[in-house]
């Protein structure tokens, strides 16, 4: 899927996560989720597509920086999460500013998350790379908070280990958000 991403055929993206979707209506399922921030770059896609209603990552996230105050929020993710403005989109209609790094830290971001966070490799030198990232983040552009955009960031990258920030766990709150819809 990350192949198709990068070569920009969300066509064929939104057909293969459209296609799972049909699967868990078929299965009786009563709402459906993409469980990680990239596919989320054709989530408004294959919700049109989908019977079924479904639960964002992005809208959880951004409840959660709402509800907490939040105005502005740096984001790391894959290059896809970071360039694909759906992050941008959905704060920016509850009036907050999701900010990237520039772009040879966004570079950075997505090699150590292709090359060794999607295959399991957790390196203290990579931790050390990526908090500095966040704390330019701090510094230059004011963010209040961190969205870890990627199921992988949160296992290198914790709160306590960090900042004077909150970092938003996007693989929790989206978990959060699906257990309040069961309950």
């Amino acid at each position: 899927m990350l192949d198709l991403i990068g070569e920009n055929r969300f066509e064929e993206v939104t057909d293969f996560l459209a296609a799972e979707v049909k699967r868990l209506a078929s299965a009786g399922a009563d709402f459906a989720l993409l469980a990680s921030n990239t596919p989320h770059i054709v989530f408004d896609r294959v919700q049109q597509a989908s019977s079924l209603p479904m639960i964002s990552i992005v809208e959880a996230a951004c409840d959660t920086a709402l509800n907490r105050g939040m105005k502005r929020v740096g984001l790391l993710g894959t290059r896809f999460t970071m360039q694909g403005g759906f992050y941008q989109k959905v704060f920016s209609a509850q009036g907050m500013e999701v900010v990237v790094p520039d772009a040879p830290d966004r570079e950075t971001i997505h090699a150590k998350y292709m090359e060794e966070l999607v295959k399991g490799v957790f390196r203290e030198d990579t931790k050390r790379e990526l908090l500095a990232i966040v704390d330019r983040l701090v510094k230059r552009e004011h963010i209040q908070g961190l969205i870890p955009g990627g199921t992988e960031l949160p296992l290198i990258l914790k709160e306590a280990d960090a900042t004077e920030i909150p970092f938003l766990d996007t693989t929790r709150i989206h978990v959060e958000s699906v257990m309040k819809r069961l309950s």
